[in-house]
Parts: structure tokens; sequence; C-alpha cells
């Protein structure tokens, strides 16, 4: 007789309600899979999905108390996913908008005439071969003076990665600046 999974969740999510050892962990292995997949279907990278789906196991750990019907646990767990694969898209397209609007201005803003206006316009088209997650994470640190934790914040990405793409965008601006380019970044 097979065996209904929407009684194995109820039995688990019991299970981690009552705090029996190990049982959240139960879940996991259980339904992780399941989540996994529907966060891949989601979003176009396996280290996305894989970051989407522990934010969600965050997510329904702590809102486990809320829900109402333990075998609904799948679609319940699910939407959490899905919500946060839509943050995370959010993030993106707004970081992707940041960047190309920076870059439009960047691109339009004339320098100043003499030799700091050269400078100027040499730095102007390093700053506009660079990519947008470089060109904006460099606006908001220098131009915006953010903070690395509010440019992760304004990004919606991890403050290490600010740092890794600040860390990028200095050498290719310096190997640019220094000559060594040819005619890249």
């Amino acid at each position: 007789m097979p065996q209904d999974p929407r009684l194995i969740d109820a039995y688990l999510v019991a299970g981690v309600r009552l705090g029996g050892r190990g049982a959240f962990a139960r879940l996991v292995a259980w339904r992780g899979p399941r989540l996994y997949t529907h966060a891949r279907r989601l979003c176009d990278d396996a280290d996305t999905a894989r970051d989407l789906v522990q934010q969600a196991w965050v997510s329904i750990w702590r809102g486990l108390g809320g829900l109402s019907d333990d075998r609904a646990f799948l679609p319940w767990a699910l939407r959490i996913v899905t919500r946060a694969a839509a943050r995370d898209l959010r993030g993106r397209l707004a970081a992707r908008r940041l960047a190309q609007d920076w870059a439009a201005v960047a691109e339009t803003e004339a320098p100043a005439a003499g030799e700091a206006g050269a400078e100027a316009a040499v730095l102007h088209r390093a700053l506009a071969v660079l990519s947008p997650e470089h060109r904006a994470v460099l606006a908001l640190f220098y131009l915006e003076e953010m903070r690395v934790a509010e440019v992760a914040i304004a990004l919606d990405i991890p403050p290490g990665t600010v740092k890794t793409r600040l860390m990028h965008a200095r050498g290719k601006l310096r190997a640019y600046l220094e000559g060594d380019h040819d005619g890249q970044v």
C-alpha cells in the first residue's frame, strides 16, 4: 500500500513542532530535493537556486508555527521558495536598471576642459567599458559614498559580493588607466 506523501509531511512537521531530535533534518532531507528542483526551474543558476532554498528553509523554520494544515506543507514551502525567487529576480532587475542608469549618466557627463578634463575623459571611457555590476558597485560606493553594507542592501547582494566586485572593478580600472588594457577592461 503506497504511503501518502502528505501524511509523511504531517508526521515530520509534527515532529519538528514537538522538538524531536533531528526532525527538521529529516524534513529537509525529505522535501529539500523538491524545493531545489522548484527553485532551479525558477532561476537560471544552480548556485542561486541553492541559495534560494537555504533562504526558504530559514523562513520555513520561522513560519512553521503558522502552518495550519501540516499536510499542506509542500505547497506552503513551494510558495516560500517562489517568493524568495521573485525577490531575488526583483533585486537583480533593480541592480541592472541602476547600473544602466548610472552608465547612461556617466556617458552623457562631459568632462571639464584642460588637463583635468582629459583625465576625466579617460576615466569615463574606463568606466564605460566595465560591466554594469561593477559600475553600479563603484558608483554607490564612491559617488554615493555608501558603506559596503549599504551597497549590499541597495543591490540586494551579500556584502562579500560587494567587496569582490569592488576588488575586481578597481583592478580592471587600474589596468585600464595604466594602459594595460588593449582597448578593453
